[in-house]
């Protein structure tokens, strides 16, 4: 049986242990109140995507300046229970619809 050879993600070490990398908003995309919805959407060049609350969280401290770790630490303080994990998974999320990109 052949696998597909997929190159590595540029912000992940092996063991999924983070870089030292930060991500940020690409170009182009950009976290709005849409009226009609009544709820925020995230707008970039492909479309539009309706972020769930914790997206929405991680969204905005993705600037550029902080790492994941550091993302992790500001959410942590003002939720409950905030797992590494959970944060990778929304970045990887947001990776592969190219909104966010690591710096």
């Amino acid at each position: 049986m052949r696998r597909a050879l997929v190159a590595p993600r540029r912000h992940r070490a092996r063991g999924g242990q983070a870089v030292s990398t930060r991500p940020r908003l690409r170009r182009g995309v950009r976290v709005t109140y849409d009226r009609t919805r009544d709820l925020q959407v995230l707008l970039y060049p492909e479309g539009v995507l309706v972020p769930n609350p914790t997206a929405l969280a991680v969204l905005g401290l993705c600037d550029g300046e902080r790492t994941p770790a550091d993302i992790a630490v500001a959410l942590g303080n003002q939720y409950a229970d905030v797992r590494m994990a959970d944060i990778h998974a929304v970045l990887d999320r947001l990776a592969d619809r190219q909104v966010v990109e690591w710096v």
